[in-house]
């Protein structure tokens, strides 16, 4: 098995784990109330939600790796890549859930627990992430695209 179909695999089931566990955070802010009435903060529920998605993401990526055409450290950077910014996105809803600071991490000012987080490095992370994310996605899709027109 090649390093990026074990990286991929690990990191479906390191985001499975998250998931899971924050779905428990979850239910655990929802038992808060004898009539269910009270919710965990906005989020914990985001990073539920996104851990889980990016679990079974995790899966397609190690399937491109495995039909993909291209060389297997080319293969390795862009799932990296992927991988890197769905933990960095995963980290910072974390982070959010547990400070409880925001119900939306993109609206000005930018909260940081009872600090300010400057609009240009939130910006320019977003920028990172999509470019990262797309990026890695469209190498491995042409390294499968170039199989698929091989065969």
């Amino acid at each position: 098995m090649e390093s990026a179909q074990v990286l991929a695999i690990a990191s479906a089931m390191a985001f499975f784990f998250v998931g899971l566990t924050t779905g428990v955070w979850k239910y655990a802010g929802i038992r808060r109330d004898a009539e269910g009435k009270a919710e965990a903060p906005e989020y914990v529920s985001v990073c539920h939600r996104a851990a889980l998605l990016y679990a079974f993401a995790c899966l397609l990526l190690e399937r491109m790796v495995e039909l993909s055409a291209l060389a297997p450290a080319v293969e390795l950077g862009a799932a990296a890549l992927v991988v890197f910014f769905f933990a960095f996105a995963v980290g910072t809803y974390l982070i959010h859930g547990w400070l409880d600071d925001t119900d939306n991490q993109l609206r000005r000012p930018h909260r940081l627990g009872r600090g300010v987080v400057p609009p240009g490095l939130v910006h320019g992370s977003m920028i990172a992430l999509a470019a990262g994310e797309i990026g890695g996605f469209l190498v491995l899709a042409w390294g499968v695209t170039r199989t698929l027109m091989q065969g």
